[in-house]
């Protein structure tokens, strides 16, 4: 496995690639900006070296243009791979990134079943024990973890929000059911209590508030902690009447998948963590 230096100052954006990447078995190695990540190269030997670079690109002090350049300027780190992951995916911006010298760059949120698969497919041959690189075109989707974490069940009557919730969810070990319907999802939950609940707002048989209502009507179900995201409900009174009902956030979508995870992490954790 490889040996991979993630540069990166979000800790949400930090905490999604390092759990990615020890998942598929690689050391991930972390420094908070480009002049930290600098030192860490210098500082061992040929041998203690990372296998690649995944860096953001706007972080303070040094930024992931200046820190590529100084790479390719060192002869001892001019063939180290470089890939920048940004959500400054703007026209020409590509351009840019691979003449300050990245090899390639992802967007923004990170597609978390691709990820892991595309960095993979820039390891050097023979840098780390894994098959030749993969063309990043034809490049398929990594096997995933088993899902044995926390149960999350989603109700939303949109099939595309449930999709775009399991494919952020599941590759961190989440078990994740769906519903498009209420008394669907009520019967998932007594059937297979879940950890947490993530419910749209407004859906043509019973709302979200209804849903929520009937489930702690459940003693079973009564301390699952749950999550509104809404696109269309989004106003102080609908807000008021979440919290009121117990819920543990009120989210808007669209709803990036770094925060998603964040909230279903801060939603799963122990009172007072």
């Amino acid at each position: 496995m490889a040996r991979v230096l993630v540069i990166e100052d979000n800790d949400i954006n930090l905490a999604l690639m390092q759990y990615l990447l020890g998942a598929f078995g690689h050391t991930v190695l972390v420094a908070r900006d480009g002049e930290e990540g600098l030192r860490m190269l210098h500082a061992g030997t040929a041998d203690d070296r990372p296998d690649i670079v995944v860096c953001d690109i706007e972080m303070p002090r040094m930024d992931g243009v200046a820190f590529a350049g100084a790479v390719r300027s060192d002869p001892a780190l001019a063939q180290l791979p470089l890939l920048a992951v940004t959500s400054s995916a703007m026209v020409g911006d590509r351009d840019r990134f691979m003449q300050a010298g990245f090899d390639d760059y992802a967007a923004k949120p990170i597609d978390t079943e691709r990820f892991v698969g595309w960095m993979e497919s820039h390891l050097r041959p023979g840098s780390a024990d894994l098959p030749p690189p993969a063309v990043h075109d034809s490049l398929p989707a990594p096997a995933l973890p088993a899902c044995t974490g926390p149960h999350v069940l989603v109700l939303d009557d949109e099939p595309v929000n449930l999709s775009l919730k399991r494919s952020a969810l599941e590759p961190l070990g989440y078990r994740v059911s769906t519903a498009t319907l209420a008394d669907e999802a009520l019967a998932l939950a007594l059937q297979d209590p879940p950890q947490l609940i993530i419910t749209d707002v407004g859906m043509p048989q019973a709302d979200g508030f209804d849903f929520i209502c009937r489930v702690l009507r459940q003693p079973v179900l009564q301390q699952v902690p749950f999550l509104f995201i809404t696109a269309t409900h989004w106003d102080t009174v609908a807000r008021e009447k979440a919290l009121a009902l117990g819920a543990r956030r009120f989210l808007r979508r669209p709803l990036p998948t770094e925060q998603l995870l964040a909230e279903v992490a801060a939603a799963l954790a122990p009172p007072g963590a």
